[in-house]
């Protein structure tokens, strides 16, 4: 492939409409994008649904070496035919402007009424790229759990949680028989069982 055909953009738009606008957007694009063999591809339409960018965080308790979840109905596995009420890490939406770590915090109080400890960023993931425009950026928080209460969630957004803890053992064992069935908790039950001691040391210091 030549210089003059690399420096062409590899996707050409040639129409994007909003066929729904509500709390999330649904586009259809018209586009080309150039294939592997340097030629571009006939026109494609495809439909994106927009959603902001998210954070989701993982709750660990150091000394008690447990993490905490929340479970909550969720109408995209109501739809799905799977079971409604799902146990999964705290997630939220960023606001236009928001610092993603000022999310972190607030969604792990609104949710859980925790506080951030020790807060670090470790990944930043796209969903379900096929369709959706969502970017997740991970956080892992360090937390006290005693006194935790058994439910959370914030009143004005209608949020109805149920809080659980899993210690690490628990969490390893139903990340290896499956039953954890959220990308994001599989993905933070992973980065924790590689990373624990090193959260371990961040609470000590």
């Amino acid at each position: 492939m030549t210089e003059a055909e690399l420096a062409v953009p590899r996707v050409r738009v040639e129409s994007d409409t909003v066929g729904y606008d509500g709390v999330f957007r649904l586009r259809r694009l018209t586009l080309r994008h150039r294939r592997f063999d340097g030629e571009f591809t006939p026109p494609l339409v495809r439909e994106v649904f927009d959603r902001p960018q998210a954070v989701m965080v993982l709750p660990y308790d150091p000394v008690a070496e447990r993490i905490v979840l929340v479970e909550q109905f969720r109408v995209g596995a109501y739809a799905a035919g799977h079971e409604a009420w799902m146990t999964e890490l705290v997630a939220g939406m960023a606001e236009p402007g928001e610092a993603l770590d000022e999310v972190a915090r607030r969604e792990l109080v609104e949710e859980t009424g925790l506080q951030a400890r020790h807060l670090e960023e470790f990944a930043t993931f796209l969903p379900s790229p096929g369709a959706l425009s969502e970017k997740v950026t991970a956080f892992a928080a360090c937390v006290d759990i005693a006194g935790l209460a058994a439910f959370g969630g914030n009143p004005g957004e209608h949020e109805d949680l149920r809080l659980h803890t899993w210690s690490v053992e628990e969490a390893a064992e139903r990340l290896d028989n499956g039953s954890i069935d959220t990308a994001i908790t599989l993905i933070g039950v992973a980065w924790l069982l590689r990373h624990r001691d090193r959260l371990n040391r961040a609470w000590r210091t």
